[in-house]
């Protein structure tokens, strides 16, 4: 995979027989036993994801907390320390820049995680920004230093207090604290996550990747932890109903549309986007993402034509896969919202399969 950029732990999912492919600049694995036994395992068990890809920026600096607030759609300068906050970042037309997560570490310190796709232009974006707020802030690309581990499954809490972070269980959803590993590491613990599961995500230096994340495997594995590719956390995002930038969020399709709304706090005071977004919303949306699933076997994949009873084409697939959980195609489509009123189906090359709208197919987990 040429001018492609491998993981930290790279010699480490080599060895666990992880097939890779490209993904956002990154070598990634996708897979290491099968997509369908990795996808179970995190819902009935845990698995692990090495998502050390993702972009991390420090922001820092008197005006960071207003600068948040002008920066991006949700609510920062009124979150307490310890909160992660997640945010789409929007252009001032109300397209998304992309989805982030901020975490608060101090009254004027916070770290956001940004997609690794995304990375150079959220930074330039976000530096226009400060430039033109002339607000005191500081930004530092701390991409390289850190590592990310994602564990997710109804028995990671379990599993993380095995492996020494006593009391962890207690961490709430959306909450996030530092630990000391046995090396001397500190390592960031958040309750978020990308799979619809109860689960952690675990930020580290570079360093200290390799033997937490055989540690987790080694402890967990009687709990029944797997290593977990892109292809379990792609299906799991989707059953989940959560976005993934490029496809349910982009520079042309707004938090509104998406179904991000609550998101959106237009009442606080000016921040990017949001004299487009108040008039998308008092206008009414002419587009929406919906979810859906089929009755049948095919997948429809990204770029299939939503058509109404009358023919017309009135949507497009944003993303599909198979449902283990609900055993059926699933998906996301862009649709116009006076055709959501009746019968859709999808284009399947040449053959319309009825298409059953659901929002969001699955239940996230408390």
């Amino acid at each position: 995979m040429p001018n492609s950029n491998k993981l930290p732990l790279h010699d480490f999912h080599k060895a666990n027989g992880a097939r890779f492919v490209p993904f956002g600049g990154w070598e990634m694995p996708v897979q290491y036993s099968s997509i369908l036994e990795e996808h179970k395992a995190v819902r009935e068990a845990a698995g692990l994801f090495d998502v050390s890809h993702m972009g991390e920026v420090l922001i820092h600096g008197p005006e960071a907390a207003a600068y948040l607030d002008h920066l991006l759609v949700n609510a920062i300068a009124s979150a307490e320390i310890g909160r992660a906050i997640y945010s789409p970042m929007c252009l001032e037309n109300g397209g998304v820049v992309d989805d982030l997560i901020v975490y608060r570490m101090g009254a004027a310190e916070f770290l956001l995680c940004v997609n690794a796709a995304n990375h150079a232009k959220d930074l330039s974006w976000m530096q226009t920004q400060a430039d033109a707020s002339g607000m005191d802030v500081c930004l530092e690309d701390q991409s390289d230093a850190y590592a990310l581990l994602a564990l997710q499954g109804p028995k990671a809490a379990d599993i993380l207090e095995v492996c020494g972070f006593a009391g962890i269980a207690e961490l709430k959803r959306f909450r996030h604290e530092s630990r000391t590993l046995a090396g001397g590491a500190t390592v960031r613990i958040c309750r978020t996550g990308y799979t619809g599961e109860d689960g952690f995500e675990l930020f580290l230096p570079v360093g200290a990747a390799d033997s937490l994340a055989s540690m987790l495997l080694d402890r967990g594995t009687s709990y029944g932890l797997r290593l977990c590719g892109l292809g379990a956390r792609d299906s799991l995002r989707l059953e989940a109903g959560l976005p993934l930038y490029g496809h349910e969020l982009t520079e042309t399709i707004s938090p509104l549309e998406a179904g991000l709304e609550w998101t959106v706090k237009l009442g606080k005071s000016g921040f990017v986007g949001k004299s487009a977004l108040l008039k998308q919303k008092e206008d009414g949306l002419d587009k929406r993402v919906v979810h859906f699933k089929l009755a049948g076997r095919r997948i429809a994949r990204e770029g299939a034509e939503v058509i109404d009873a009358a023919g017309t084409t009135v949507g497009s697939v944003l993303s599909g896969t198979h449902s283990p959980i609900l055993n059926c195609p699933i998906g996301s489509a862009l649709i116009e919202v006076p055709a959501l009123a009746g019968g859709l189906s999808v284009d399947l090359r040449g053959q319309r399969e009825p298409l059953e709208l659901a929002s969001p197919p699955l239940h996230l987990a408390e």
